[in-house]
C-alpha cells in the first residue's frame, strides 16, 4: 500500500471559516490548527474525486498546505487492506477520513470507532448500513450518493443499443463485495431481458483480475462489461488497453474510463463527486456532526463515448446513441 503525506508539516494559517463569514484572525492570533484529512481509495481513476476534492475546497477558500493537509492512503485495489490503513489513520488523529467508494467505506466504517467519515457511495448507504437515512445519516458517516449501482442495467441496454449483435458479456468482480453482487445481479435481469448472456468471472484480487482477462480469447465473448466493482475499476487502464487489444468493445460507469480509451461510460464523474464532497468536509471540519448532515443524492449523469476507439474496433455507434451523448472524445 502507498503512503502519501502532502503538504508542509506546519504552518501558519488562517482560520478555517471563510464560507461561514467569520472574520479572519487579527494580526497577533495564535497559529490555528492544519487540519488532516485520511484519504482512503483504491487507486485508478477514483484519483479524480481527490483533484476534485481540492478544487472544491479552494473554492470555499480552503487552501491545501495552509489550513489543510491530505494523508493518501491507496490500497491499489486490495480491498482487505483498506482496514488497517483507516485503523492507522484514526490512531494518527486525523481529523476526517473521506472514503471512496461504497466498499472503500463499509470496511473504514468496520475497522474505526470515532473519527468522522465523509464518503462517497454509488450503492445506496441506507441499504447498506452506513447511514440510517438520507435525511438523518444518525452517526459519524455522511457524504454524497450517485445512481451508480442503480444504473448497472441502462448501461448494458446502451451497449446492447451501441451493438445491435451483442450475445456474450463478459463482466468481472469480486463476489464477497456488496455492491458488486448487487450490481452483478441487476445486471444478470437486464441481460435476460435483452436475451444476452452475461458471463461472470469471479476475481478476488487484482493479480486474479489480470490473469483472467489476460486468458480471455479471441471472439469468446462480444465486449466487457464493469459492474460496480472498487477493486476492479481501479485497474481502469489495463482493462482498456487488454480489451482494446483483443477487439473487445467496454462500457464503464465513469468518463475516466473513456478517457483512458474504453468505448463507452454512463454515469457520473469522479471529479464532480469530489467537489462536492468538499463542502461536507468543510462543514464537518467546522465543527458541524455528520450525524446532522442530510446525504445528497449526486444526479448529473454523462453518457460518454470514444469515437477514436470505435473506429479503431470498426464499430460504428448510432446516429440514436450519438444525439444522446453529453460528449463524445474525437
Amino acid at each position: 500500500m502507498r503512503r502519501f503525506s502532502i503538504g508542509p508539516a506546519a504552518v501558519f494559517v488562517v482560520a478555517l471559516a471563510l464560507s461561514t463569514g467569520l472574520a479572519p484572525p487579527v494580526a497577533d492570533a495564535q497559529p490555528t490548527k492544519v487540519y488532516r484529512i485520511g484519504v482512503v481509495l483504491q487507486g485508478g481513476p477514483y484519483y479524480q474525486a481527490i483533484k476534485g476534492l481540492k478544487d472544491g475546497l479552494k473554492e470555499l477558500g480552503v487552501e491545501e498546505g495552509t489550513q489543510y493537509l491530505l494523508d493518501i492512503r491507496d490500497v491499489q485495489g486490495d480491498l482487505k487492506a483498506v482496514e488497517a490503513a483507516a485503523r492507522t489513520l484514526e490512531q494518527e488523529n486525523v481529523d476526517l477520513i473521506y472514503s471512496i467508494p461504497t466498499s472503500v467505506t463499509l470496511a473504514a466504517k468496520r475497522a474505526t470507532a470515532k473519527v468522522p467519515i465523509v464518503f462517497y457511495a454509488g450503492t445506496d448507504p441506507v441499504v447498506v448500513g452506513l447511514v440510517q437515512s438520507f435525511a438523518k445519516p444518525g452517526g459519524r458517516l455522511t457524504g454524497v450518493h450517485s445512481l451508480s449501482t442503480d444504473l448497472t442495467a441502462k448501461r448494458l441496454e446502451i451497449l446492447k443499443e451501441i451493438l445491435p449483435t451483442l450475445r456474450r458479456v463478459v463482466t468481472f468482480y469480486d463476489p464477497g463485495n456488496v455492491s458488486a453482487r448487487e450490481s452483478a445481479r441487476a445486471a444478470q435481469e437486464a441481460a435476460r431481458q435483452l436475451h444476452i448472456q452475461l458471463v461472470e468471472r469471479h476475481v478476488q484480487s487484482v493479480e486474479a483480475l489480470r490473469a483472467d482477462l489476460g486468458m480471455l480469447k479471441a471472439k469468446e465473448v462480444d465486449a466487457c462489461f464493469l459492474v460496480s466493482d472498487a477493486m476492479v475499476i481501479s485497474q481502469t487502464q489495463f482493462i482498456v488497453d487488454t480489451a482494446n487489444a483483443k477487439k473487445l468493445p467496454t462500457m464503464s460507469s465513469e468518463r475516466g474510463f473513456v478517457v483512458a480509451g474504453g468505448l463507452a461510460s454512463y454515469g457520473v464523474s469522479y471529479y464532480a463527486l469530489g467537489r462536492l464532497s468538499a463542502k461536507y468536509i468543510h462543514r464537518v471540519l467546522l465543527g458541524t456532526s455528520p450525524a446532522d448532515l442530510p446525504v445528497e443524492e449526486f444526479a448529473r449523469l454523462e453518457l460518454v463515448l470514444n469515437a477514436r476507439t470505435a473506429r479503431e474496433l470498426g464499430l460504428t455507434i448510432p446516429q440514436s446513441v450519438l444525439i444522446r451523448a453529453d460528449e463524445v472524445i474525437p
